[in-house]
């Protein structure tokens, strides 16, 4: 059973994790290059990549939360719940969900809609964006790393 849990939460984190971090990383440049220049308007395609993109991470967000629970659900099977490695995991992801939801999501929820009315975006509103994500991401790379290195392990990785 543990085995199974451990797989699913593996693949939970590949399918759900990744499309945010990838499509969150994109948004910002894609604002840039679909902001109206002094007069110009935006084009459409370029507007339905920043919708496109901010779809994939509000809905991969809702999927992402299968691996929080996929992984407590593994770490209880496993016996390792108490083990620093994993609380800190933990609240790294929970940090980590915090960034998307308090910071990111809403950030990308005012630029779509800037976008689609066509006001001017502010580069520094795109930067400030920018360094959110890679914050997410960070947090995310880190968890990963704990999730195979598990400092004081007995499997030898």
């Amino acid at each position: 059973m543990t085995k199974l849990l451990l797989s699913l939460h593996v693949l939970a984190a590949i399918i759900a994790v990744g499309p945010v971090t990838v499509a969150a990383s994109m948004f910002p440049p894609a604002v840039r290059r679909a902001a109206p220049a002094e007069g110009d308007a935006t084009a459409a395609t370029a507007l339905g990549t920043v919708a496109l993109l901010h779809r994939i991470c509000r809905v991969y967000a809702r999927v992402g939360v299968a691996v929080p629970a996929l992984g407590l659900a593994t770490a209880l099977a496993m016996g390792v719940l108490g083990d620093g490695w994993l609380v800190t995991s933990i609240a790294l992801t929970a940090a980590a969900a915090g960034v998307l939801l308090a910071f990111v999501l809403p950030r990308q929820d005012e630029l779509v809609g800037q976008l689609a009315e066509q006001r001017p975006v502010d580069r520094r509103s795109t930067v400030q964006l920018a360094m959110f994500t890679g914050v997410f991401n960070l947090m995310w790379a880190t968890v990963t790393v704990l999730m195979i290195v598990r400092p004081g392990s007995t499997t030898g990785a």
